[in-house]
């Protein structure tokens, strides 16, 4: 796409069902020359990822609606609606839970990009809007899991990590 700027309207966009989420891909590496990606991110009440770590990408996340529980190894916070957080270059382990009772959006910013192409390999493409459940966790599945993560230096733990 090289120079030339882009507007997407409310539903355009590369949209996956990610962990039960709907993440629609607003700008990716391919168009940013690798500098970054930004991702909205629809939850689902309930839904969330589980706890992992991207030490090789800084991540930020703005709250626009809903009420997420963000929780990281130095404990958890609850984050409203024009709540920010900021996770560092070997920012540690952390997660967030929609705990609302609508869908919460949010708008993700990975510095440099990548988190995006994770998405892409693990995630299935869906409408705008359209919530499927996550893939049971099979031996196959698992497997593929441990296999990016190794291929994008990243980690996930499990469920109760962080309780």
């Amino acid at each position: 796409m090289g120079k030339e700027i882009q507007i997407l309207s409310g539903s355009q966009g590369e949209c996956l069902a990610v962990a039960g989420g709907n993440y629609r891909i607003l700008a990716s590496g391919e168009q940013t020359s690798g500098s970054y990606a930004v991702i909205e991110m629809n939850v689902p009440p309930g839904g969330g990822p589980p706890p992992h770590s991207h030490p090789l990408m800084a991540e930020t996340f703005y709250l626009v609606e809903g009420e997420l529980e963000f929780k990281t190894e130095s404990g958890s916070e609850r984050v409203k609606q024009g709540g920010f957080v900021h996770i560092p270059l070997e920012g540690g382990v952390h997660c967030f839970r929609n705990v609302s009772g609508k869908v919460a959006k949010m708008l993700c910013t990975v510095v440099p990009s990548g988190l995006e192409v994770v998405f892409r390999q693990i995630g299935v493409p869906v409408k705008a809007g359209e919530f499927v459940p996550p893939p049971a966790a099979t031996p196959e599945r698992i497997a593929l899991l441990e296999k990016i993560d190794r291929e994008h230096g990243q980690k996930t733990y499990p469920r109760d990590y962080l309780d």
